[in-house]
């Protein structure tokens, strides 16, 4: 298996790390006879050899031993060394080369002993044999013969890979997968055949998609209940693994049949949805969890009235399933203001399960429980009361000040209880940043002038040495601008902050506060200048806030506006235009930032809002993304926990300039 491995130059390859000197141990590993030894030995492969889907030099160094140690019967978890094989494969260019040159490998693979190298195999044969005819005339013997459903189901993926690699072959493989999707084939495995005629062929799809795929689901769960996988819902540890395995699905293979059929449906919206309505009516509470999985991909990617769908996931919260109750509460947590109308049944589990307020794991810091940070981020105002309770307990989570921010005014009772736990905050504590920032966020969302005295205690108090110090600082004088107020002791406060590393907020703070321009553009000047490109950009915020009066920043605004961040020059943009008012200067930049980089258009329609008629020539823009079904900062398999946050905040905010018409653009609405 091994013959030549110590005539590789293993030490001029490299890996993730450096020196692939180590690579041949790890080979070597893989064929050991102790599991454990295995295991760190595949760990090593995907860790330093294959990082994060990485090929390096060392990576197809390893290829041959690798292909050789898949055939050979003695070898363990060989069907793990052919996932990574195909895996490697998948990286293209010298990689899929190499595999290529060793595809035969892949022809005795499919028909191995063990089911879990033939189901890893079947794709191998289709990415690396270039002969078609006789890769789909292996795929359909294979079909006929095997009994492994979860090799059924990869060679059904495989088929669908055949279309899409050999489109001039695809005739055969596509009546293959027809006939794969009527009975008498498995349920499991006529969902699978469906889900690839949809990524491969949607025109092949039957036209009553919707209400067969449902009654499919409905007749997979019935056989899966008859069998060993019944329980849907399992103990698990009260610790955060343990949470985190409760909001995997725990049917892993129905989850990934319907994640394919969504992800090969895409746009079409309304069957996803009328399916998601299906999967969420389910007997079974296993397909309901997976349909409240793949709304959550829905409502993370795409626009649209959301609101029906919505109102079926929360009614999930009623279930007796705590694993279905925790990904409802999970997804609607992540929808901010969309979660309305499941807020009726959201305050029902947060009025019966006090219990839920918080939850605690193991070596963790308590945190607000999943309900009830979803009624409070979707800005119902029955949740304060409860948020109330929470804080007059012994212990307040930390994650309470942030979730307070979305309830606007409704949360302004609690504001004596949030100056309360500001003022008992540490000031030498390495908690006292996670602990005083949240409680000052809420505090500035309320605009409390009352929290002025707890507000300079810390800013007053907290060491130079304290772990984030800088960033409580920053917090408190951000809450001071918001204050707006020239209490007693707040102008030497944050005049004496003008030299520090937080001159910019500080800057800023004191222009709210005296309004006095001098007073503030030689710091201002400063940190226009820092290297840090942080420090400018707070600078130029505060800058556009002074106005035509800090026009002698002109030109270090001008400097702004070439810079290589993105960050950098929209904000540097922003600032020259209220600064000079040349729009000329500042549109390209804003249009270059928006159509290049779609995280920023949120920053950008904000300066268009302020720059009104003189952003005319960017109403396309604005137009094109109202009319957009794809959210702007959608990304295949990704999902960031304020996304759609973000893009309702952009959307809102195209929204009002539309609908100031022709005063915002100097044209007709």
């Amino acid at each position: 298996m091994f013959t030549g491995i110590d005539e590789v130059d293993w030490a001029s390859l490299r890996h993730a790390y450096g020196s692939a000197e180590d690579v041949p141990g790890l080979l070597r590993g893989l064929a050991s006879t102790d599991p454990v030894e295995r295991a760190s030995a595949l760990d090593g492969m995907y860790g330093v050899v294959h990082r994060q889907g990485t090929v390096y030099d060392s990576t197809l160094a390893c290829v041959p031993f690798l292909l050789e140690l898949a055939v050979e019967e003695g070898v363990a978890e060989r069907g793990e060394l052919v996932e990574l094989l195909v895996g490697i494969g998948r990286g293209r260019g010298p990689a899929e080369a190499a595999l290529r040159a060793g595809a035969e490998v892949f022809v005795v693979l499919v028909g191995d002993r063990d089911p879990g190298v033939r189901r890893a195999a079947a794709e191998g044969l289709v990415r690396f044999l270039d002969q078609p005819a006789r890769v789909l005339d292996l795929l359909r013997q294979r079909i006929t013969v095997e009994r492994d459903d979860r090799v059924l189901l990869a060679l059904v993926e495989s088929l669908g890979l055949f279309v899409r690699r050999f489109p001039a072959h695809a005739s055969e493989a596509l009546d293959t997968l027809l006939a794969l999707g009527t009975p008498p084939y498995d349920p499991g495995l006529r969902l699978a055949a469906l889900g690839q005629l949809a990524g491969c062929a949607p025109d092949l799809l039957p036209a009553d998609l919707v209400p067969r795929v449902v009654g499919l689901l409905g007749e997979r769960s019935e056989r899966r209940r008859s069998g060993l996988h019944g329980r849907d819902d399992i103990d698990c540890p009260d610790t955060l693994a343990g949470r985190l395995w409760r909001l995997r699905p725990s049917d892993e293979e129905g989850a990934q049949l319907v994640r394919t059929l969504h992800t090969a449906l895409g746009g079409r919206l309304a069957e996803r949805i009328a399916l998601l309505e299906g999967q969420l009516a389910a007997p079974d509470s296993t397909d309901r969890c997976n349909g409240v999985w793949m709304s959550a991909g829905l409502f993370r990617e795409w626009r649209a009235d959301h609101s029906a769908l919505v109102a079926l996931v929360g009614e999930q919260l009623g279930t007796e399933a705590g694993r279905l109750r925790d990904a409802a509460s999970s997804v609607l947590g992540e929808l901010f203001h969309l979660a309305a109308p499941a807020a009726d049944h959201l305050q029902a589990l947060v009025s019966a399960r006090p219990d839920l307020w918080t939850e605690r794991w193991e070596r963790g810091a308590p945190a607000l429980g999943g309900a009830l940070k979803a009624l409070a981020r979707s800005g119902d105002p029955r949740a304060a009361p409860v948020l109330a309770e929470v804080l007059a307990g012994p212990v307040v989570p930390d994650d309470l000040g942030r979730v307070i921010v979305h309830l606007g005014r409704s949360a302004a009772p609690l504001a004596p209880a949030l100056r309360h736990r500001l003022g008992r905050v540490p000031l030498d504590s390495p908690e006292t940043s996670d602990r005083a920032v949240p409680l000052l966020s809420a505090l500035t969302a309320l605009a409390d002038r009352e929290a002025v005295p707890e507000v300079l205690r810390l800013l007053r108090g907290v060491p130079d040495g304290v772990r984030s110090g800088q960033r409580v600082v920053a917090s408190a004088v951000r809450a001071l601008d918001v204050f707006g107020v020239g209490a007693e002791g707040v102008v030497p406060v944050l005049r004496g902050l003008l030299e520090s590393d937080c001159a910019g907020v500080a800057a800023g703070a004191l222009w709210s506060v005296e309004g006095d321009a001098p007073a503030v553009l030689p710091s201002l000047l400063r940190e226009l200048a820092s290297p840090d490109g942080q420090r400018r950009r707070v600078a130029a915020d505060v800058l556009a806030r002074v106005g035509v009066a800090a026009r002698v920043a002109s030109d270090g605004l001008a400097g702004m506006v070439a810079a290589e961040c993105v960050e950098e020059r929209v904000g540097g943009a922003r600032a020259l235009w209220r600064v000079t008012g040349d729009a000329e200067r500042v549109l390209p930049v804003l249009r270059s930032a928006w159509t290049g980089h779609p995280r920023m258009r949120g920053a950008v329609a904000a300066c268009l809002v302020g720059m009104g008629a003189a952003g005319a020539s960017l109403r396309d823009l604005v137009e094109a993304e109202l009319a957009a079904p794809r959210r702007h900062l959608a990304r295949s398999g990704g999902h960031g926990s304020r996304d759609v946050l973000e893009d309702e905040r952009l959307l809102a905010v195209c929204r009002e300039m539309v609908a100031r018409g022709g005063a915002a653009w100097g044209g007709e609405g």
